[in-house]
């Protein structure tokens, strides 16, 4: 099980009441949440191993350097463009959540210069010994799934945990009227036509999703897409081939910054993503239990890991 860890605890974050208070009045929302949602994916899903992704670069270079609009919109007013802005309260809560993490005996990894994205993308792409489930509530991790070597599917929390949607490359397929033999890759290749404006990503004038998606089924795929819009009878209406071609060098850039890497130098905190038996450090947790107030939470992922 592979863990989006930011966007999991920014959903906790604000699911739960900011009043949710550690006995010296710190907001711990995000790690309560973000604790019981662990718990409840455990016990629901019962993995034999657990990674929790992390994002080392929000915004990464090689992305920023093809696209400038990139997340642009989610940099804090007056900063440098390398901070994210994040709530007050909930910015020292990961270092919280991080700790508990590191107590517990469950893995985190990253990659220097990468986001979440790509370690998840780089974990699923290498595993061929276990299946995976990539939890997340970014629609972009949907290019991840996968049968082949190993069954990849995406656990989509967008909606809440009570409402996931379990997707693979059938239910992709079938949801976004995609070819399900290359249902991963089409779907990245749509999310370029189309754009997204919470990533700061433009698309191509006048294409939407199920135009986008008419397209590549069409046309196979993009790169192919692309050459029939450059040739008269290819059926591809003027209108269309003409933004086609004024996105060109949107397009040639996209496949980059759209794309989660599969190669992303990804570190470990532990080295082993086995479920712990115990606790890592149990007095260290023992110890933030009782600073944070987290002592339901703690127990609730005790049980779900067989403490």
């Amino acid at each position: 099980m592979l863990l989006d860890g930011a966007s999991l605890w920014f959903r906790s974050f604000y699911a739960l009441p900011e009043k949710m208070t550690a006995p010296d009045g710190r907001s711990v929302n995000a790690v309560r949440g973000f604790l019981d949602t662990i718990a409840a994916l455990v016990t629901a899903h019962q993995p034999t191993r657990l990674v929790v992704c992390l994002d080392l670069d929000w915004r990464p270079a090689f992305r920023t350097e093809l696209i400038p609009s990139y997340k642009a919109h989610r940099v804090a007013e007056g900063g440098d463009g390398l901070a994210e802005e994040v709530p007050d309260t909930l910015t020292p809560q990961v270092d919280m959540i991080l700790e508990a993490l590191r107590c517990a005996g469950i893995e985190t990894a990253g990659a220097p210069g990468c986001e979440a994205d790509d370690v998840l993308g780089t974990l699923a792409f290498e595993e061929t010994d276990d299946d995976v489930l990539v939890v997340s509530g970014d629609r972009d991790l949907l290019q991840v799934v996968a049968d082949d070597p190993v069954a990849v599917r995406v656990l989509y929390v967008g909606r809440g945990l009570a409402r996931a949607e379990l997707m693979g490359p059938a239910e992709v397929a079938e949801k976004y009227a995609l070819p399900i033999e290359r249902a991963g890759a089409a779907y990245a290749e749509m999310a370029i036509l189309r754009g997204d404006p919470s990533d700061g990503l433009p698309g191509v004038k006048g294409i939407g999703d199920k135009t986008a998606a008419k397209l590549i089924r069409t046309y196979g795929d993009l790169t192919a897409l692309e050459e029939a819009a450059r040739e008269p009878g290819s059926g591809i209406s003027p209108r269309i081939a003409g933004a086609l071609e004024q996105s060109a060098d949107y397009l040639r850039a996209a496949r980059t910054v759209v794309a989660v890497r599969t190669d992303a130098p990804v570190g470990f905190s532990r080295d082993d993503d086995t479920l712990p038996a115990g606790p890592d450090d149990a007095d260290g947790l023992a110890a933030l239990v009782s600073e944070l107030g987290i002592d339901a939470s703690v127990q609730r992922l005790s049980s779900a890991l067989g403490w």
